[in-house]
């Protein structure tokens, strides 16, 4: 297996990455952000209300595999010849050829299921990929395996509220007869609500990747959710006992009134995604609408959360008809 590795701007990756597939037959194409780790990496997101996500990086590195060396050289040359990418007048600043290497020979199967051992959320609750068997001691598991989607158990947004959900589930499932899982990646806040005791589980995300993966997750699990995009009919519609949002402090900012609208009465929102130093800015992005404070912190991050009034004041209720 050998790897090129290109650099282009944001406004050539999806050309770039089309070209490589298409027309230069690599076997995959990977994008990252090239200045990741540094005080220029910036997060892609795209939500419901706002202009889409840009298609890559202000600088983006694209990884093309190909099966042999001679597949790859001749990628290589056929993108430097072309005007728009090759060292002619007409090509656009930013664009590289970086390296081209050899892959070592490897198991990545096995690599990678290596990576992915069973992740303890509470003394008996556990996330265990379909490849282990459950611990001794766990009484709820989670079948889930790493795919495309984020949320795997292993994050400290996802651990937390995944213990938010197992600590309050004896108390409170019984009250949680409907549960929008607002953003939800792998579906893993969504079926260990539904696992949990919680009655009609909805779960919603701009990605269609997350969506299979969802469904595909639920299946595993047999649990029942209603999965689909922002504004499929029905999915994310009405107010919920409980909401949760696992996304990033950014969008969790610009969605208050989407959230807060989707709350029932007396209804809980739980929000993850949040640096320590951003809670302050949730507090005020969601103070027209309810009061939240910090409920857990683990490794620099915190879990977010309140309950909406039981009958909120007129112009303080954010209204779910407005909302996707």
């Amino acid at each position: 297996m050998f790897e090129l590795v290109l650099r282009a701007p944001e406004a050539l990756v999806e050309r770039l990455s089309d070209a490589l597939v298409d027309e230069l037959e690599a076997l995959s194409v990977t994008v990252e952000d090239a200045d990741a780790g540094s005080v220029d990496e910036r997060a892609l997101f795209g939500e419901p209300g706002l202009p889409p996500p840009a298609g890559g990086w202000q600088r983006s590195t694209v990884r093309a595999l190909f099966e042999t060396e001679p597949a790859a050289e001749a990628a290589a040359a056929a993108l430097l010849a072309q005007p728009w990418f090759g060292g002619t007048s007409r090509a656009s600043p930013g664009t590289a050829v970086q390296a081209l290497h050899a892959l070592p020979d490897e198991d990545w199967v096995r690599l990678t299921q290596a990576q992915f051992e069973p992740v303890p959320i509470t003394p008996t609750f556990y996330i265990v990929p379909s490849w282990h068997e459950p611990p001794a001691g766990a009484e709820v598991v989670l079948r889930l395996d790493p795919g495309l989607a984020f949320g795997t158990g292993t994050h400290a947004t996802t651990r937390m509220c995944l213990r938010w959900l197992a600590r309050h589930a004896a108390a409170a499932a019984q009250r949680w007869s409907s549960v929008l899982d607002y953003g939800c990646g792998s579906g893993i806040l969504a079926i260990a609500a539904a696992r949990l005791g919680a009655g009609a589980v909805h779960a919603v995300d701009i990605d269609p990747a997350a969506v299979r993966a969802t469904l595909d997750n639920a299946a595993r699990n047999g649990v029942v959710l209603h999965v689909g995009l922002p504004d499929a009919a029905g999915v994310a519609a009405g107010r919920h006992a409980l909401v949760l949002a696992n996304i990033l402090a950014t969008p969790l900012k610009l969605l208050a009134p989407v959230l807060a609208g989707h709350l029932a009465p007396g209804g809980r929102l739980v929000m993850a995604g949040i640096l320590e130093r951003q809670a302050d800015e949730l507090r005020a992005a969601y103070a027209p609408y309810l009061p939240v404070d910090v409920l857990d912190r683990d490794d620099g991050w915190v879990l977010m959360g309140g309950e909406a009034a039981s009958d909120p004041p007129a112009g303080k209720r954010a209204r779910a008809e407005h909302a996707p």
